[in-house]
């Protein structure tokens, strides 16, 4: 009975926490640099309908001027292809040019996403990014990077991307947003 009330304490807590989540520290409209959070390709290295749909709404933001460079951020986690090169070829496939490309081919989770970005950019001395990602993803990502000091951010949802997760991999969100206000948030720190 304890352990049922434990793990209802904990859902509780992470349905608020997603609920209260921060979308970002800044009502800018423009942005030093618009980072796009990686997830896998499919197994022949081709992009998710997913990946593709975060890749176009970055073009999209770029388009419109949001910022004049792109970070594509993620590593290679679930297969051989490393997320953030498949991502850039994706971009520079919709006319994005090379030059308006970096990017952070190490992080292997959405904490490592941001700290690895993060430092990516202090290293460049911006100090402002849009952060895009799919809606489900997008609570944990704005806790996250709540956390990294001295970069004004603002997270923004791929569009369509709700339509592209299953109810199996909301479900996983959920469990991973659980995680890390239990356990990754005071445990797995990054300095940026």
């Amino acid at each position: 009975m304890a352990a049922a009330a434990l793990v209802a304490a904990v859902l509780g807590w992470t349905l608020l926490a997603r609920e209260t989540a921060p979308s970002g520290n800044t009502d800018r409209d423009s942005f030093d640099v618009i980072v796009v959070l990686g997830h896998p390709a499919n197994v022949d290295g081709n992009p998710t309908p997913l990946v593709l749909s975060e890749v176009t709404e970055a073009v999209r933001e770029y388009e419109r001027g949001v910022a004049p460079r792109i970070i594509f951020t993620g590593g290679t986690v679930a297969n051989s292809f490393v997320e953030a090169q498949v991502m850039a070829r994706t971009a520079e496939a919709q006319g994005i040019p090379r030059s308006a490309v970096l990017l952070e081919p190490q992080a292997r989770d959405t904490i490592e996403n941001a700290c690895y970005s993060a430092r990516l950019m202090k290293a460049n001395g911006w100090r402002s990014a849009e952060v895009i990602s799919i809606a489900d993803h997008l609570p944990r990502v704005g806790l996250i990077w709540s956390r990294i000091p001295e970069i004004e951010w603002r997270a923004h949802a791929a569009r369509g991307s709700g339509e592209e997760t299953s109810s199996i991999e909301k479900a996983i969100e959920i469990l991973k947003m659980a995680r890390y206000l239990v356990w990754a948030r005071q445990t797995e720190h990054c300095e940026p």
